[in-house]
């Protein structure tokens, strides 16, 4: 896991200062080395953290045999030892992953990317044909910052604090951006907070040439469900999770696992022990009753893992957001944040690159509001206007239930989940604080606004690698910690999103794929368990002194930069010590973090 800047110009070489003032900012991602390579038209930076081939020779940026090409890379290609032997003829000079990138670019050149598994951000510079190439992985999973300077420089880096370091842009707020982050707490995967700095979506790839470039998706997720019986699916279920964990356990340091205690985590654990006897397992916990370690406990002492509990007090609040907001560079919201810094900080003590269980619920069915979307879904027609007008009178009459309810105030299942469940500031409240400017999703397919299984594909193109990597990757990256997410290898995420609807969920069980599949592998409490949060959430810590200290120093100050972009009257009514009072909390410190600059 790495860092990675360039900057792409007519006297490229004259960017020393530039080039290792971004590399600089980005010394968390890569602690162990920075190195920077120049040509005359490329600038090419990066900062180390060793996990594959700790020798020279996996040293970035890193040219070919030929040195017509340097390369790169922030992530990890999984089960790149089998596409070497695909590249045979290329002259390696030793073990790393990033050089199979190369063999294969000058095969193929672009075209390399359908072939290529992992998780990656990455640009190719080719000094014959003066070209860049740059893509990113298919969910996500790294992140790829561009933009282009005051003297038309394209300049590109891992953060967006790195292209602010170069001093060769002065970034302005997007207002369709920051309607984004008040609706639903993160600023989409499309777009950054800045107008004038881009981030490269998740599936595509980016050439730049002649001074001008092109930005194309090279992959989509299936958009159609499979015919699959529970016995096979749970047969081939339980044969990719393991290829998939079999895959990212391959590294020069030692890999470990996070264990929540949870069915996901507690899964990937279970895989681990099938390649890796006496592994490493971290858990985190607040020292309160609903705590999860008791249950991580059971699955570490079933594995005869060294396992390793984090109890945390929780005693300074504001001094933990005044740390670790700045690592995120943009507003975000997802309080969840502040406990994966933390349990982050710790297995970096102990490991370099750690197993998560992340995205099993978006891809197996795992949130409360999909079984509530799924009785929604049967529960009465919403597009039945006898039935709507009947209810209605219905209702002067006599209450109706919740899901009656929301199926009068929503068109459709996707309407309910992506204006109800997954929402901050609704249109009317967002105008309200003065921001008017709406932002509109295109898909990678055309959802089913009925369909369960596409809600869960909206999730994965927007909100998994929006909150979930980005959080993911901050929090990690901050302590330089290397994550990886056996549950987004391709073909074992491909097989899920497939899987008929029923096959995740029905009205009372939620994960049936995942519970008939691993449900031998984990004990009988874990058996029994349903989703459970991380942390103890904001209404509780909105009743601590500080942290409305914070807020009042930063929301009730009319003068504070944040009023720059909100309504400062409008802005009083939302301070309830709830979501909304937390959402426009984290925008005031993302403006205050950022105040030299706005």
């Amino acid at each position: 896991m790495c860092g990675i800047a360039g900057i792409i110009s007519s006297n490229a070489r004259n960017y020393r200062d530039e080039i290792q003032k971004m590399t600089d900012s980005l010394k968390h991602r890569g602690p162990d080395s920075s190195h920077y390579e120049f040509y005359d038209h490329a600038a090419l930076g990066h900062r180390r953290l060793s996990i594959i081939d700790l020798s020279e020779n996996g040293k970035q940026p890193m040219f070919s045999n030929t040195k017509n090409e340097c390369i790169v890379l922030n992530g990890e290609i999984y089960g790149y030892q089998d596409i070497k032997k695909k590249y045979a003829e290329y002259p390696y000079r030793g073990g790393s992953d990033t050089e199979v990138i190369l063999a294969m670019y000058q095969r193929k050149q672009e075209n390399l990317i359908h072939d290529l598994p992992g998780m990656f951000a990455f640009a190719v510079w080719d000094d014959q044909r003066q070209q860049l190439f740059c893509a990113r992985d298919r969910f996500g999973e790294k992140p790829f910052y561009y933009a282009f300077g005051n003297n038309n420089e394209f300049i590109f880096a891992s953060e967006i604090k790195a292209i602010l370091a170069s001093g060769l842009i002065q970034p302005k707020v997007s207002s369709e951006a920051l309607s984004h982050y008040l609706q639903y707490g993160y600023v989409s995967t499309y777009q950054s907070i800045y107008s004038n700095i881009f981030t490269l979506p998740p599936a595509h790839q980016l050439i730049w040439k002649d001074g001008k470039i092109t930005v194309s998706r090279y992959y989509s997720m299936p958009a159609k469900d499979r015919t699959i019986s529970l016995s096979d699916a749970k047969e081939e279920f339980v044969y990719l999770l393991k290829n998939a964990v079999k895959k990212q356990l391959i590294a020069d340091v030692e890999v470990g696992s996070f264990l929540s205690g949870g069915l996901d985590s507690s899964s990937v654990v279970a895989m681990v022990d099938e390649f890796l006897p006496h592994q490493t397992t971290i858990s985190f916990g607040y020292d309160h009753k609903d705590n999860e370690l008791k249950y991580a406990k059971e699955i570490a002492d079933k594995y005869n893992t060294h396992h390793i509990e984090v109890h945390e007090k929780k005693e300074d609040l504001v001094s933990s957001l005044l740390k670790i907001s700045p690592f995120f560079d943009e507003p975000f919201a997802d309080a969840s944040f502040i406990p994966h810094y933390e349990i982050c900080k710790y297995a970096k003590e102990n490991l370099t690159v750690v197993l998560s269980g992340d995205v099993g619920d978006e891809l197996f069915g795992g949130y409360h509001f999909y079984t509530v979307e799924n009785k929604l879904k049967n529960h009465f027609s919403y597009k039945n206007m006898v039935a709507q007008f009947g209810l209605k009178l219905y209702q002067k009459l006599k209450s109706t239930s919740y899901l009656t309810q929301k199926n009068l105030q929503y068109s459709s299942i996707m309407d309910f989940h992506l204006n109800a469940v997954r929402n901050a500031f609704d249109k009317k409240e967002r105008n309200l604080l003065g921001v008017t400017a709406n932002y509109f999703q295109d898909y990678s397919f055309t959802p089913d606004p009925d369909s369960l299984n596409d809600i869960m594909r909206i999730d994965l193109e927007n909100y998994v690698p929006a909150n979930m990597m980005v959080k993911s990757d901050r929090m990690a990256m901050a302590n330089s910690l290397e994550v990886r997410t056996p549950f987004l290898d391709l073909d074992f995420a491909e097989f899920c999103i497939q899987l008929p609807d029923q096959l995740k969920l029905d009205e009372k069980n939620d994960k049936i794929i995942l519970r008939e599949a691993m449900g031998s592998y984990w004990t009988e409490t874990i058996r029994k368990r349903h989703k459970q949060g991380f942390g103890l959430g904001v209404k509780n810590w909105f009743a601590e002194e500080n942290l409305m200290n914070l807020s009042n120093d930063l929301l009730t100050n009319s003068n504070h930069k944040v009023f720059n972009f909100i309504d400062y009257k409008a802005t009083q009514q939302f301070l309830q010590k709830d979501e909304k009072h937390w959402n426009l909390l984290q925008l005031a410190l993302w403006a205050d973090n950022n105040q030299s600059i706005l």
